[in-house]
């Protein structure tokens, strides 16, 4: 199992859920609920700088068959303008299928309204993470698959469009 703390991240429409592992990687915990629109990224960025943070964990929702909709297409955009913005710190994308349902179930009966699906999200990004960190120390192998960041000759990330900021 590799050192260090890694941030979890469950992008919705609304709103982005993040949580944290512990620096060795054994257990994931919420940190907060990012609005979703301008200056999302920017405080991405800056979650995962003052965690330290040596990689990202984003999720990937697929349909229960393992196929990809527009939903996984928008998750792979936000991840690509996410290590575009995080680099060089890697981004990894991985299979997200039921995290909301689990997290919902989690919840069920604490919270009511717009302060309940706020946890949902951080919930689901514990989730995601903690299935990551699970995947990587049953396998030895880091999870899910890693972001591409388009990069320059000096291989630094070149500016990528974004809708974010």
């Amino acid at each position: 199992m590799r050192f260090g703390v890694r941030v979890g991240v469950d992008p919705g429409d609304a709103r982005i859920g993040v949580a944290r592992s512990d620096p060795s990687g054994v257990l994931a915990t919420p940190v907060e609920t990012v609005p979703r629109g301008k200056g999302d990224l920017r405080r991405l960025r800056r979650i995962v700088r003052d965690e330290n943070a040596v990689e990202v964990v984003v999720g990937l929702p697929r349909s229960l068959s393992g196929g990809e909709g527009p939903a996984a297409a928008k998750a792979r955009e936000f991840a690509r303008q996410l290590a575009a913005k995080v680099a060089p710190v890697p981004v990894r994308l991985t299979d997200e299928r039921l995290t909301t349902v689990t997290a919902e179930a989690m919840l069920r009966d604490q919270r009511k309204g717009s302060r309940r699906r706020a946890v949902v999200d951080q919930v689901a990004a514990v989730v995601i993470l903690q299935q990551a960190l699970d995947r990587e120390r049953a396998t030895g192998e880091p999870p899910g698959e890693l972001v591409a960041t388009e990069a320059g000759a000096d291989g630094v990330p070149t500016d990528v469009e974004e809708t974010h900021d």
